[in-house]
């Protein structure tokens, strides 16, 4: 279990940046998305290496573009 953008979620054991970012309804491939695990930002060419651990904390935090 893991907190994700404030709330508790389960992920698979081997759950990924990816896996998270999936989680949210966003596109890990999508422009505009940016990730932090425990308050330190993971480089997008990290996200399908970089494994989440239990009890760790995601911000998945998405661009919006409006006026």
């Amino acid at each position: 279990m893991l907190t994700l953008n404030g709330e508790r979620v389960e992920l698979a054991d081997a759950a990924t940046v990816v896996d998270a970012v999936a989680a949210t309804g966003a596109s890990a491939t999508g422009r505009g998305v940016a990730v932090a695990v425990g308050g330190e930002v993971v480089p997008r060419a990290e996200w399908s290496e970089r494994r989440l651990a239990d009890g760790e904390s995601v911000e998945v935090v998405h661009a919006v573009q409006g006026g």
